[in-house]
């Protein structure tokens, strides 16, 4: 089972967050989110589009923050488990989920002061498309992420179930280009790849991490960082 068919099915949903973001996963979990938040800034008041939203992982977490959100998925399974979270944090009158395709968003132009796709290019079958999608919606910025062609994360590619799409500096650019977009910022991350940490205890993967994160401060380091957090203007 490869792309939508493994994401969208029930079980994959039900143990998306406990396969992913317990043990070692938790530090990922909460890198990402920091590194949402950093981009992003403060969002009370603010409209923001999460695209592939998933579980709600980022979308409940900036509706706390007072951020008016959408969370748009294309996966009901998905959709259902993000709904549930944000009713448990008392957040569901701040964020309306959604089921849509992020080709063909169901939105005016400039409705959104932000934009955001976290997990969401490595299975975008038409990333032109969908960048194109974003920026239009978009008033201010966009933000997404990407896994990188030249890191540790191409030993273990080929072997994930949903496949992935692995990519380069340039192709981020011409992204970018092709939709109107200016790049404020890249962050480089990771050079031991997120499937690594998963598979370890919590604790010992804090003691990896400083390993990590001393190794991707080196100018080697930057060449082989298997994620890339871009923050865009319109």
């Amino acid at each position: 089972m490869k792309g939508k068919e493994w994401y969208q099915a029930d079980d994959v949903a039900e143990e998306y967050d406990a396969k992913r973001f317990s043990r070692g996963g938790r530090l990922i979990d909460r890198r990402e989110k920091q590194a949402v938040l950093d981009a992003v800034g403060p969002v009370k008041d603010r409209d923001v589009l999460e695209i592939a939203c998933g579980t709600g992982r980022f979308t409940v977490m900036l509706a706390e923050r007072g951020a008016d959100i959408v969370g748009l998925d294309i996966s009901d399974a998905m959709l259902a488990q993000g709904r549930e979270k944000a009713r448990q944090a008392g957040v569901d009158d701040r964020v309306e989920f959604m089921r849509g395709d992020a080709a063909r968003l169901p939105f005016p132009d400039d409705h959104f002061d932000a934009v955001v796709a976290m997990r969401f290019f490595h299975l975008a079958p038409t990333p032109r498309k969908f960048m194109a999608e974003m920026a239009r919606v978009s008033k201010e910025q966009v933000f997404f992420d990407t896994f990188n062609d030249f890191s540790t994360r191409v030993l273990y590619n080929r072997l994930l179930p949903m496949g992935s799409h692995l990519y380069g500096r340039d192709e981020v650019h011409d992204l970018l280009d092709s939709a109107g977009l200016e790049l404020a910022d890249a962050e480089h991350d990771f050079v031991l790849p997120y499937g690594f940490y998963r598979k370890i205890p919590d604790a010992m993967a804090g003691q990896f991490r400083k390993l990590d994160t001393a190794i991707g401060s080196s100018s080697l380091g930057e060449k082989l960082c298997s994620v890339t957090w871009w923050n865009a203007q319109v």
